[in-house]
């Protein structure tokens, strides 16, 4: 297993150049939680300290287990991601850092995961597993810090073809596939060139195709297109630019994604 090591801030000032640009947050700012000894992984991306505290490993999506779930089907390389977590965290003593919200509706930490081996340097947990390929960069509005360190730590896998980036089920879907019609609920990398642009009282569309009713289409919300314009990007210059973006396939017409922060969309066409 190769791992990365050291703080989340110290990787993202090391990372280098690639030929994406993220189009939001590049800064990696954190601050210190709780502490504890790793005593059980969930799955790949959740784990529990010895004070009972469950953590959710914030900023990447590992392939998922039912954990109890009736008609849940496990996603491929589900049980090598846990396993690859066990090997890096279990029974280690870890240091949770935040750098947005700290709890979601379960009560579950939402950190970046810092382990401490007894020999040997620290272990960014996050990194560790999108660095073996099995885990995705996975962002929300609310917790935005360290996705570029993330992101480029994840091309890097992708390039290599690890883990996931071997596997059919994980493929990035060209924009104009019509199987994006059938991946309902499915969390997806999709990528291809905004043919246009259009707005509808404060909701933005980037269409893929000349029939939004059956192209697909990323649905921007009030909140990412404020988010973009801070970052200096108008989201009608999106036109004519090859972009990859990253959430869940919904369907209303036809296929779409629900945009609501930057770090959701990599532009592709920048260098």
């Amino acid at each position: 297993m190769t791992a990365s090591t050291g703080r989340p801030e110290a990787q993202a000032a090391a990372t280098g150049r690639h030929g994406e640009r993220l189009a939001g947050l590049e800064q990696c700012s954190l601050v210190d939680g709780e502490a504890g000894v790793v005593t059980h992984v969930i799955d790949g991306d959740t784990l529990v300290l010895d004070n009972q505290l469950e953590v959710r490993l914030v900023g990447m999506q590992a392939p998922k287990l039912p954990l109890g779930r009736p008609g849940f089907i496990a996603w491929p390389l589900a049980t090598e991601a846990k396993a690859a977590l066990e090997t890096i965290a279990l029974g280690k003593a870890a240091q949770l850092r935040y750098g947005g919200t700290r709890r979601d509706r379960y009560n579950r930490a939402l950190a970046h995961v810092t382990i401490l081996p007894e020999q040997g340097d620290p272990v960014w947990a996050q990194s560790a597993m999108l660095s073996q390929g099995l885990a995705r960069v996975y962002s929300f509005a609310d917790n935005r810090q360290c996705v570029g360190a993330l992101m480029k730590v994840e091309r890097e896998a992708r390039k290599s073809g690890l883990g996931v980036w071997s596997d059919p089920y994980y493929a990035i879907r060209p924009a104009t596939d019509p199987a994006l019609a059938s991946r309902h609920d499915v969390y997806d990398l999709v990528e291809g060139r905004v043919v246009s642009v259009g707005e509808r009282g404060p909701i933005a569309y980037l269409d893929f195709g000349r029939d939004w009713s059956t192209d697909f289409t990323a649905v921007l919300t009030t909140e990412a297109i404020t988010a973009f314009a801070e970052g200096g990007i108008g989201v009608e210059t999106l036109t004519g630019q090859r972009v990859r973006l990253r959430g869940w396939i919904e369907r209303h017409g036809g296929p779409s994604m629900r945009v609501t922060h930057p770090e959701q969309l990599e532009l592709l066409d920048q260098w």
